[in-house]
Order: C-alpha cells, then sequence, then structure tokens
C-alpha cells in the first residue's frame, strides 16, 4: 500500500455523503478519496463534481485505483461488491445492512412480507458468510459499517463497563423516525427488510457490542445473542390508519415498526424498538441497567443546544438535526451530529485498522451476529412472537 490510503465509494447517495465528510476528518493518517462509482450516473457526476473527485463507470475501473472499497449502495447490492472487491485485494467497508435476503434476482414481483422467512433467514445467513470467508481469504480488513458502535456515548459505556467490570443486565433502546430518505427503501427486494432491518440494527449493534466488551473484560470472550422473539406491524399500511401527511407511508412490502427481545447467552437481556412513525427528528437512544451502574445513552435529540426560532424561513440554510421536520418554535439542534452519532470515529478507526493490521472494533462478529439476530426475528414475528434460537457463526 502506498503511504496514502486511497478510498473508492460505490454509491452516491445519503450514506456515502456522510462517509465522504468523515474521511475528510481522519486524522494521523494519509487518507484520499480518489473517487465514486454508482449505477445512476447524472448523480455519481454531480457527487463527484461536488467533492472533486473522479466519477468511475464501473466497479471493475475503479479497483485499480484504490486500497479501500465503501460499500454504500443500497443492501442488495452489498454481498457482490463487497466479494469483488475482496478478491480484488481491496480491503472493504460495508454500509448497513450487512448482508440480508432480498428475493430470487429475477423476480420483480418479490413480496418480502409474504416469504418464508425460514428462508430469509439461511439465505441471509449464507450471503453473510460469503463475504466473511472471502475476507478472510483475503486478508483484507472487513470494517461493518455501524456507527452507533462509535457514537461517544457508546463508548463512554463501553469504558464503564471494561473498568468496572459491570454486568448489564437489561438492555432497553430504540431507532426511530418518520421515515428513510431512500427511494429503495421501502421495497423489500432493495432494502432487505423494514425497520427491522433498517432501524433497529442500529441499537441492536450497539447492545450486542457491549456485551462483546463485557464478556471480554471479565471473562476473555464475547458473550452472544442466544434467542429472539419479535414483533412485527405495517401501521401506515393499517386500513384504519388516518394518514395526515406527515409519516412517509409509501412501502410496498415491509414493516414501519418492530420490537425485539434477545436473550443473550449469559441469560440476561434486551429489548429493542423501531419504527417509522417517530416525528419531530430522529429518536435514537440507548438506556442500560447493569449490576453496578445504570446509563443513558442519548444519540438524538440531545440537549447541548435549546433553540427557538419564531419564523421557519430564518432557517432555511441551517442544519439542525436529522428529519425534525419543522425548525420554526423550540428545538435541540446536535452542534456536530456526525460526531455525536459516531460516523467521524467509525471511520478514524477503520482507517487506523487498515494501516496497523489490527482489527476494527466493528467487524465480522458484529455483522455477522446481527444479521442472524435480525432474521431470527422475522421467523419469530411470523410465528406471532414465538422465541427463536439464533444460529451463529462459531468460526468467527
Amino acid at each position: 500500500m502506498n503511504n496514502s490510503i486511497r478510498i473508492g465509494i460505490i454509491g452516491s447517495g445519503l450514506a456515502a455523503e456522510f462517509h465522504y465528510t468523515a474521511y475528510q476528518r481522519v486524522t494521523n493518517i494519509d487518507v484520499e478519496v480518489v473517487g465514486v462509482t454508482s449505477l445512476a450516473r447524472e448523480h455519481r457526476e454531480d457527487f463527484a463534481k461536488k467533492h472533486g473527485i473522479k466519477s468511475f463507470d464501473s466497479l471493475e475501473e475503479m479497483l485499480p485505483e484504490v486500497d479501500v472499497i465503501d460499500v454504500c449502495t443500497p443492501g442488495y447490492a452489498h454481498e457482490e461488491v463487497s466479494i469483488t472487491s475482496l478478491e480484488a485485494g481491496k480491503h472493504t467497508v460495508v454500509e448497513k445492512p450487512f448482508t440480508g435476503y432480498f428475493g430470487p434476482p429475477e423476480d420483480k414481483n418479490f413480496k418480502g412480507n409474504r416469504f418464508s422467512k425460514g428462508k430469509m433467514l439461511e439465505e441471509a445467513i449464507a450471503s453473510a458468510g460469503r463475504i466473511i470467508a472471502a475476507a478472510l481469504k483475503s486478508k483484507k480488513k472487513l470494517c461493518y459499517a455501524e456507527n452507533w458502535i462509535y457514537a461517544p456515548a457508546i463508548q463512554k459505556e463501553a469504558e464503564i463497563i471494561t473498568k468496572t467490570k459491570g454486568q448489564i443486565l437489561w438492555a432497553l433502546g430504540g431507532g426511530s423516525h418518520s421515515g428513510s430518505l431512500s427511494p429503495a427503501y421501502g421495497i423489500w427486494r432493495l432494502s432487505g427488510g423494514g425497520s427491522m432491518v433498517g432501524k433497529s440494527c442500529h441499537p441492536l449493534t450497539a447492545v450486542l457490542y457491549l456485551k462483546q466488551v463485557e464478556g471480554l473484560a471479565r471473562n476473555g470472550k464475547a458473550i452472544r445473542p442466544k434467542a429472539v422473539s419479535a414483533r412485527t406491524h405495517e401501521i401506515t399500511r393499517n386500513p384504519k390508519f388516518i394518514d395526515k401527511g406527515f409519516l412517509r407511508t409509501d412501502y410496498e412490502d415491509i414493516e414501519d415498526y418492530c420490537q425485539l427481545h434477545i436473550i443473550f447467552n449469559d441469560g440476561m437481556i434486551a429489548d429493542i424498538f423501531a419504527s417509522e412513525l417517530v416525528m419531530g427528528g430522529v429518536h435514537n437512544w440507548l438506556e442500560i441497567f447493569a449490576n453496578n451502574h445504570r446509563t443513558k445513552c442519548n444519540l438524538s435529540p440531545v440537549n447541548a443546544m435549546e433553540l427557538y426560532n419564531p419564523q421557519e424561513e430564518q432557517l432555511a440554510d441551517v442544519y439542525v438535526m436529522e428529519k425534525i421536520g419543522t425548525k420554526q418554535g423550540w428545538s435541540n439542534p446536535s452542534p456536530d451530529e456526525n460526531w455525536m452519532f459516531g460516523y467521524l470515529q467509525e471511520i478514524q478507526d477503520f482507517m487506523e485498522a487498515i494501516a496497523t493490521g489490527r482489527e476494527p472494533k466493528s467487524g465480522m462478529l458484529a455483522a455477522s451476529d446481527v444479521v442472524s439476530v435480525l432474521y431470527a426475528a422475522y421467523i419469530s414475528a411470523e410465528r406471532k412472537g414465538t422465541e427463536v434460537e439464533i444460529p451463529l457463526d462459531s468460526a468467527i
């Protein structure tokens, strides 16, 4: 590798913007975003022009020019792009969802809410296994871009658990807002699911990570999830739902609400909620009830600032917080939302891992376990909440 770590981004949407911004703030490592490619030519060229980077026509054209491929595509493309990149000898960053089940590629009429969830679990785990196998064979770093692991509040809780040898008895958390901005979200064959995959993955992965940290601190072995029970609902497609126009409702075949109850292999528990039904900005939070402390991790909203704006138009060019809806009246602006959500620390850790050869905080274990939990949870929801054992990759 050259002295500079050269990055190529696949995708030119919101996630690509987050990642590009984070690469500009990496410290003590020379990092260069070389270019971008995506299926939407006009969009990728606009992205490239905006950031002063090269627009590549394809992944194959980009590969010789970079050291790292950053996968910011919709979930259905993650496996193919990741394996191609790893087999080409490139370190690979994969956005969430790591992978999943998206239906038969040739079936444009596939409806995930009507499909066997047992088959989905089998195929999703196999997909994750293929990506991980490619990473192990290539000996390149596989970085799972779950920003919640790197959020300052979550990292502080990890420090508390490590230094006090605390035991998490119960974790309670959620991640919700009024509907994703991604046009692919809402179509199972593109996104791999709804609120379960797109929203609950964040607090869920943070809890999985903290239980790993706990186990390593006390016994030198990660504590992993054992069983899950779950429910999902399609609230905005309920015939009795009254649409006032404030929530996104154009979902084809995904759920817009979910809840999960996870049992870990030490017998302790977690409850996770996620939905597309929350107005007033993104609501991201996690509460830890331990045997020696209690922590409330508020990612959004935060109260570092309180703002009263009497007129909406005044703040037309001012970013306040994600999905706030209106800037009029009282609000809680996030002074540095990318930092609070962990995007900057995530990319910093990935670059340090690649530069030094160590494993990232969010890597194969987190990626594999979250896929297994989410799709086992879909089986439980299909069975109206019956507890389901979680099949885990024991080789990781």
